[in-house]
């Protein structure tokens, strides 16, 4: 498959990412072809045809690299009722089952077996600038860290159900945990539609980091105090659409909506508790 089909919370301003508006990189020789796909009418889905055809089984090489780029409509912060257009460069690389290196980090899976599979990652948190939005001033920056986690996954067809734990090393110390279901499944020879649903679990230190307000913190922004403790920080759901143009090109959408719960949500400095978001991105697979 192009593409995982979950995406935990954003290191970058790339997100899940999952899942950007395209920014030319479409071709009119790629758009020609999309229209013409879009007015013939899809076949059946057919597993062995659909791997032929884009080249899904390729044992001369047990690797994978996709390089892309588009843009995601989000939030300016967790929290803020404001949105921006970030743009997104991306790649991805795989190799066997074992190792994938993407923007976000470096996931190594040493286990997989009978659906059931364990991984680590290596990655990094891009913490927040208190002159992102006015809202935010006074409030101090959170620094960039790193992070380290683990992940317990079981595939079952077309779905899965994982678990996932993040530490913030420095920076916001923070300690995330993620449970959630994800779907997805090829409906077509060349569209992939994937769906998502999780709740996010976080610590004192990030509560506190990312929607406590201090005294000091208070005196300087004008906004009351809060200290915000662990426990479930919102809800996430998102559906995506992958679409193959060819063999190598592909185009992807995301739609998502996140939720803040309890004290994240109570927060002063949040302005809105739905948190939607809207990505776009084309890539090039080698």
């Amino acid at each position: 498959m192009f593409f995982t089909k979950h995406n935990s919370r954003r290191a970058s301003s790339f997100a899940f990412g999952a899942a950007m508006g395209v920014t030319g990189m479409v071709s009119s020789t790629m758009a020609a072809d999309l229209a013409a796909a879009q007015q013939a009418p899809e076949p059946a889905f057919d597993q062995e045809r659909f791997d032929q055809r884009f080249n899904q089984k390729e044992p001369e090489r047990n690797w994978s690299l996709i390089v892309g780029g588009g843009g995601e409509y989000e939030p300016v912060y967790e929290g803020s009722g404001d949105f921006e257009i970030s743009p997104i460069p991306f790649v991805l690389f795989t190799y066997g089952e074992w190792l994938e290196i993407d923007p976000s980090g470096v996931t190594i899976t040493p286990l997989r077996h009978n659906g059931f599979s364990l991984s680590g990652k290596i990655g990094y948190e891009m913490g927040r600038d208190a002159d992102d939005h006015d809202r935010l001033r006074g409030l101090g920056d959170i620094d960039l860290a790193a992070t380290v986690g683990a992940k317990a996954a079981y595939e079952w067809g077309p779905v899965e159900l994982y678990a996932e734990v993040e530490q913030t090393i420095d920076g916001s110390e923070s300690l995330i945990g993620t449970f959630g279901i994800g779907y997805s499944q090829p409906v077509t020879e060349r569209l992939i539609l994937g769906a998502n649903a999780e709740a996010v679990v976080a610590n004192d230190k990030h509560m506190e980091a990312y929607f406590g307000v201090n005294s000091d913190q208070s005196a300087a922004s004008g906004l009351p105090e809060h200290k915000p403790e662990a426990g479930l920080k919102r809800f996430d759901v998102s559906a995506s659409a992958t679409y193959l143009l060819d063999k190598h090109w592909l185009l992807r959408g995301k739609a998502g909506l996140g939720i803040l719960t309890g004290d994240a949500a109570d927060s002063p400095i949040v302005e809105e508790k739905v948190q939607p978001s809207f990505s776009l991105f084309v890539g090039y697979r080698f």
